[in-house]
């Protein structure tokens, strides 16, 4: 039996009322996953030692709503279709790129990545980035689909979903991804 309220008429019924409860729980869910948050999985070797197969990560969006993508961050960007990647920006519009005997030349200049896993890579000839782009590799140079390739190519900036923050899997593993 419904309870009535103070002007006399019946209150909502506990099904709408779990109906409007559920919608709007949907609703602040999808605004937080396409505005704030996700949550991500990493499939693949390409980020090693950074990353590993099967690390579950917190990717944040609202920093690059107020700033660009910098060097060395780790992104997830829109590959092909439904698919994304996870890569490290290592040079943006503007910047020279090179690999040559194993080390990486941004602007001519030598870069120490400490994080890679030093694996032999083929060179890569001397390339400039193009305005409004990045280039981005994997960590694990001889297992990465990244930048080198023709169809990955230069990252445009609306193809970059956001910065991997937090990685919370596996629980030995878990903080904040540098």
């Amino acid at each position: 039996m419904s309870e009535l309220n103070i002007h006399g008429k019946k209150n909502k019924s506990d099904l709408r009322e779990w109906i409007e409860s559920a919608l709007a729980a949907i609703a602040i869910a999808l605004v937080l996953k396409f505005f704030v948050f996700e949550f991500v999985l990493v499939e693949g070797s390409s980020m090693n030692p950074t990353l590993n197969d099967g690390d579950r990560l917190i990717v944040t969006k609202p920093q690059y709503y107020f700033n660009d993508p910098a060097y060395s961050d780790v992104i997830i960007m829109h590959y092909s279709g439904d698919v994304e990647f996870v890569k490290r920006i290592v040079a943006v519009g503007g910047d020279t790129v090179e690999i040559k005997d194993n080390v990486l030349y941004v602007n001519k200049v030598a870069i120490d990545e400490d994080y890679t896993d030093e694996s032999t890579v083929p060179d890569f000839p001397e390339t400039v980035v193009p305005d409004g782009t990045y280039f981005v590799l994997g960590d694990n140079r001889d297992n990465s689909r990244d930048s080198r390739f023709p169809d990955v190519g230069f990252i445009k900036r609306d193809d970059v979903v956001g910065k991997v923050f937090f990685r919370i899997y596996p629980f030995s593993e878990i903080g904040r991804i540098e």
